[in-house]
């Protein structure tokens, strides 16, 4: 009677799961991890390591922005989408629901996505915010609150792998990349960022403050980029 671990599907089934660890190191490899715990967490399937995390995550209390939250809102969509979009952080309407982008930014990001020549629904990506907690007043997340919630955000990237991360707005595309270079200067190209490439636009909020053609027509070209860079790599 042959082995168990001898039968085809069992050696599918082991080969699928080296291959996936596999994926997983050259992933934190080209993020420039060096060192990484072998713990049960990293051969967790995205969907429940996102779990995990969301759970070890709440009360935290790490910096000032817990004082003022109502809500930590981790993040929402496709634990294994192949597109990941991060804005900077929760405002007052995503701080009352949890959930990222469900205010009148959001909505409006929800119908960039779909526009003509893009075409990405929400159920398809996955969608979070450089910090976790809503900044008192809705201000920009400072650089220390930034830097705490930087693993977090980190440990999403590890666990979903997207191929193409679109940066909504300066604070969010800067952290990202560690540059001081304005959002005019960073969109419109693609950058480098471990296995993934990043694309920067304009956040939301911002076109909603702005709302001319001249920065429509950039964000536009902004997120055919992201749709062409998203079909070439989904293609390899």
């Amino acid at each position: 009677m042959p082995d168990e671990a001898s039968t085809p599907t069992a050696a599918h089934e082991l080969a699928e799961a080296v291959a996936g660890l596999a994926a997983t190191l050259r992933f934190h490899r080209d993020l420039g991890v060096k060192d990484l715990p072998l713990e049960g967490r990293y051969l967790l399937e995205p969907d429940d390591a996102l779990r995990a995390q969301e759970a070890a995550l709440q009360g935290c209390r790490r910096c000032k922005l817990c004082e003022g939250r109502a809500t930590i809102v981790f993040g929402a969509g496709n634990p294994r989408a192949d597109l990941l979009v991060i804005g900077e952080g929760p405002g007052a309407d995503e701080d009352a629901q949890g959930l990222p982008f469900v205010g009148r930014a959001g909505q409006l990001l929800t119908r960039m996505l779909a526009a003509r020549g893009v075409g990405f629904t929400r159920d398809e990506v996955y969608v979070t915010n450089a910090v976790k907690c809503r900044p008192p007043g809705n201000r920009n997340p400072e650089a220390e609150e930034l830097a705490t919630c930087a693993p977090f955000l980190a440990a999403q990237l590890r666990a979903i792998q997207p191929k193409v991360v679109l940066a909504l707005g300066s604070v969010a595309t800067q952290a990202l990349l560690r540059t001081r270079e304005p959002i005019g200067k960073l969109r419109g190209r693609v950058h480098p960022f471990g296995a993934a490439v990043l694309i920067p636009t304009f956040h939301p909020a911002f076109l909603l403050r702005n709302p001319g053609d001249e920065y429509k027509r950039m964000a536009w070209d902004d997120l055919k980029l992201a749709r062409r860079e998203y079909d070439s790599r989904r293609a390899r």
